[in-house]
């Protein structure tokens, strides 16, 4: 018979997903995204070079760290043990790189330079820390089950829990109703949302840390893991030389704009539906109504779309080919992102009357749930190609694959970050002309006619084109992916065969 997880186990993993996802999106909308640039006015060529260099980095560190837990061996098993001591360490830093610009003078130079490298060091330092969390988190699940189809449900249930961490993002809007309340009191807009901000980041921050917590004090490891250990070295070849693996791995790097349209979307809602302040929708005549629908429309578009694809992307799996699946949500993704920038051109630059805000939300739904299937099916397809490691080759690398997941996931984000500092330092939205636009729009001016709307037109393309090339792009490594379904039906099989024998023999 195949172990398996309990109910107790995969909801206290689920919540832990959730925490951990929660304080990735605090850290890429919140501080990327969002807080570096339109509070700190950060350069954001800066921005971009900070996250590239992490990314840069984080293609040595995440195999590091792939292998660093692929050798480990403790009683609690190989991937428990970082996610029940590191959230603490992961939850701290996260509040640290926020703590930024409230010791130096911004107006100054040496104030600048403080800021700037207080934002490349805190950031570096939690893209490491969090590698030590993301890695064995994903490399549970292969743990966790020897049940193919078990397996497939928590990895779509993990991607919709992660999905819905991306209630982090709210951290912007949730920061701004703090900075407002707090306006009055300090005396100075500029100080109040970095207040704002730190107030908020604390106490999201804290709450999520508890829940990551539970994913390494509920679980327990069951996949008999093999005793044969790989050096780094070893390991890097290992990931490459795997065929199946190595077409992911392309396809998720090839797929990284779509990162800008998380990366990008609290900005986007916040000025383009908002005008810059989310305070906005409490007008001289209380409520607007209007203005509240056309976020919530965009907001459904955004996410909503992500947590369907996910759910029914496991009844996919049982009636459908893998790789005919995830090909279907790249190709399928990229028409609606390319049609959100027809239809805001079609609108002459302004999508906010209800009806073009309607047709954009379905767009954005559709796109998003193209993003939501492919991410469910990555981590599918990387859990299978840990059963096709270990049935070829005798060791099961879940650490090591799933690190190739993770520096999937933080170098996309690294180049949509420079695509978005490229394209903004080209119409020069950065760094002062952003303070000088925020006290325009705080004077009546609306950001989508500002400058002439450049600055409205380069989100809204950042947001619809570099993603549907990418997704379009995404589908070309695994046209003739290696791994059939077929193949690793057999495969599992025999690995459950051999992990019974191995079992009798020890008793």
């Amino acid at each position: 018979m195949k172990q398996t997880y309990t109910t107790k186990e995969r909801n206290m993993y689920l919540a832990g997903m959730f925490g951990q996802n929660m304080i990735y999106n605090i850290i890429a909308t919140g501080l990327v995204g969002y807080y570096l640039q339109y509070v700190l006015y950060i350069p954001v060529i800066a921005i971009g070079w900070i996250v590239a260099v992490a990314r840069v980095w984080d293609a040595i560190n995440d195999p590091m760290m792939g292998t660093v837990v692929d050798k480990t061996k403790t009683k609690w098993g190989k991937c428990r043990p970082y996610l029940i001591f590191s959230p603490v360490i992961i939850g701290i830093i996260t509040i640290l790189t926020f703590v930024n610009g409230n010791y130096a003078e911004a107006q100054t130079q040496a104030g600048k330079i403080m800021i700037v490298a207080w934002a490349a060091i805190s950031y570096i330092l939690w893209g490491m820390l969090y590698t030590a969390g993301d890695i064995p988190l994903w490399g549970l699940t292969s743990l966790m089950s020897e049940d193919e189809n078990d397996r497939s449900k928590l990895l779509g249930l993990a991607r919709i829990a992660a999905g819905v961490g991306g209630i982090g993002v709210l951290v912007v809007q949730i920061a701004q109703v703090a900075a407002g309340m707090l306006a009055d009191k300090v005396g100075d807009v500029n100080k109040a949302n970095k207040y704002g901000f730190i107030i908020t980041v604390i106490l999201l921050t804290v709450i999520s840390t508890i829940m990551f917590e539970f994913a390494g004090i509920g679980t327990k490891e069951r996949v008999k893991t093999s005793e044969k250990r790989y050096t780094m070295k070893e390991n890097f070849k290992l990931m490459w030389q795997c065929k199946p693996f190595r077409q992911i791995l392309i396809s998720g790097i090839l797929r990284s704009p779509i990162q800008l349209l998380m990366l990008i979307a609290m900005s986007f809602v916040t000025y383009y539906f908002a005008n810059g302040d989310f305070m906005n929708l409490f007008g001289e005549n209380g409520l607007n109504v209007m203005m509240l629908l056309n976020i919530a429309i965009i907001a459904v578009g955004i996410f909503a779309g992500q947590f369907i694809s996910m759910a029914i992307t496991p009844m996919l799996v049982k009636k459908f080919e893998n790789k005919k699946i995830y090909n279907f949500f790249s190709v399928g993704g990229a028409v609606p992102f390319f049609l959100m920038f027809a239809v805001f051109k079609i609108a002459g630059g302004d999508v906010t009357p209800i009806g073009w805000v309607i047709v954009t939300g379905v767009l954005l739904f559709l796109a998003s749930a193209g993003m939501g299937g492919i991410n469910v099916m990555q981590s599918v397809m990387i859990a299978d190609c840990v059963d096709y490691e270990e049935y070829h080759n005798g060791i099961r690398p879940d650490g090591v694959f799933f690190s190739g997941q993770s520096f999937i996931t933080k170098l996309s984000g690294g180049i949509a970050a420079l695509i978005q500092s490229f394209a903004y330092g080209a119409v020069s939205f950065s760094d002062k002309n952003i303070e000088v636009m925020n006290e325009a729009l705080r004077n009546g001016e609306s950001f989508i006619t500002y400058n002439g709307g450049k600055y409205a037109t380069v989100m809204f393309m950042l947001i619809s084109i570099p993603p549907a090339i990418g997704m379009l792009l995404s589908a070309l490594p695994t046209l003739k992916y290696a791994l059939t379904d077929q193949e690793h039906t057999k495969i599992l099989d025999a690995l459950v065969e051999k992990h019974a024998q191995q079992a009798d023999s020890n008793e």
